[in-house]
């Protein structure tokens, strides 16, 4: 186990995790209940969580920049909290998208999809809480192969509702409006398997 004064870092990314988790909640939250007319106020609660995550990454810079020996390497490090910044990034993204294309109503089937990204955040946040241990790594492994097998599913069902998109929607502008936006959910569950591959890495260097 890590020595007590470097989780400042493991706990850091947990801290941030939870901001992922919030911006997921909260695109769930919009879905469940679409109303064209309050996108813009999900909007603007979702980029003051990605605000929030972007401080607790620049505080972690800070503190990296003065530390003599962090519990994992340098490089690691900055990956890790680039990687899940990058989550919320793209969860944020998903709605930018919506209101830039106009989005008035919302196919049925991109709930699918925020419960996958639920699946994955939760998952994510596991594998954080369990990243102290990356030396006694078999619980830890099994958050990363579980964020797999759901970056897997996200791909499985990003095939079904674009075959389904272009079987069904005849509107060009609607297709190419929904083609952003089922990319940029999948983008969503690929940056939690992004992090999964680099919490593998830490595990890879120092067993």
């Amino acid at each position: 186990m890590a020595k007590k004064e470097n989780n400042y870092y493991f706990d850091t990314f947990t801290k941030s995790v939870s901001y992922a988790c919030d911006a997921t909640a909260l695109l769930q939250d919009c879905f469940s209940s679409f109303n064209p007319d309050t996108l813009h106020t999900h909007m603007e609660e979702m980029h003051k969580i990605e605000h929030a995550a972007d401080e607790v990454k620049h505080d972690m810079m800070q503190q990296l920049v003065k530390e003599f020996l962090p519990p994992i390497e340098r490089e690691d490090i900055m990956e890790l909290a680039h990687t899940i910044d990058n989550v919320t990034d793209n969860i944020e993204d998903v709605l930018q998208q919506m209101y830039m294309m106009n989005i008035t109503s919302l196919r049925p089937d991109a709930k699918e999809f925020t419960d996958v990204i639920s699946k994955c955040c939760s998952t994510m946040r596991a594998m954080t809480l369990e990243l102290h241990n990356f030396r006694k790594p078999a619980h830890l492994l099994k958050h990363v192969i579980e964020i797999n097998h759901l970056e897997e599913e996200g791909d499985r069902l990003y095939l079904n509702v674009m075959h389904r998109l272009h079987a069904e929607e005849k509107d060009p502008i609607t297709i190419i409006a929904w083609t952003n936006i089922y990319s940029g959910l999948e983008k969503c569950c690929d940056s939690c398997e992004d992090v999964a591959d680099v919490v593998e890495q830490v595990i890879m260097k120092n067993n």
